[in-house]
């Protein structure tokens, strides 16, 4: 129960990763998910690049970034994810549907997107 469950898929998840890719692999993804889920890190993190030149004339509402990102199939799924409070910038709730990333919020290079628990992407700006 509780933790030992974590801790057997924890487990399986690295034996089941080394027989695919290899134990250089499995340990690299253990050693990323433990810094992603336990200590709030954002390397090894997938990465998406969102037009830069959007995003500095119009921007990119969320919903868009939601699904550039593969975290949604559809505008109305993002939507959803949205409104159940369910999408994260940089671990703060989206509380707007309508919300807008423009250059300016990618002052730091970065942003960390998030779904839900287990779904992390940095979204990034093209130059």
């Amino acid at each position: 129960q509780g933790a030992e469950l974590n801790e057997a898929k924890k487990i399986l998840a690295f034996e089941a990763t080394k027989l695919a890719r290899g134990s250089e692999a499995a340990q690299n993804a253990t050693d990323s998910a433990r810094a992603v889920f336990e200590q709030g890190g954002v390397s090894g993190l997938p990465e998406v690049t969102l037009a830069g030149e959007k995003l500095s004339q119009t921007g990119i509402s969320v919903i868009e970034a939601v699904t550039e990102a593969g975290f949604a199939s559809s505008k109305s799924e993002a939507r959803r994810l949205i409104k159940g409070g369910g999408v994260k910038i940089n671990d703060k709730t989206v509380a707007d549907e309508n919300e807008t990333l423009t250059a300016k919020d990618f002052q730091s290079d970065t942003l960390k997107l998030s779904v839900g628990k287990k779904k992390h992407a940095l979204l990034k700006a093209s130059s």
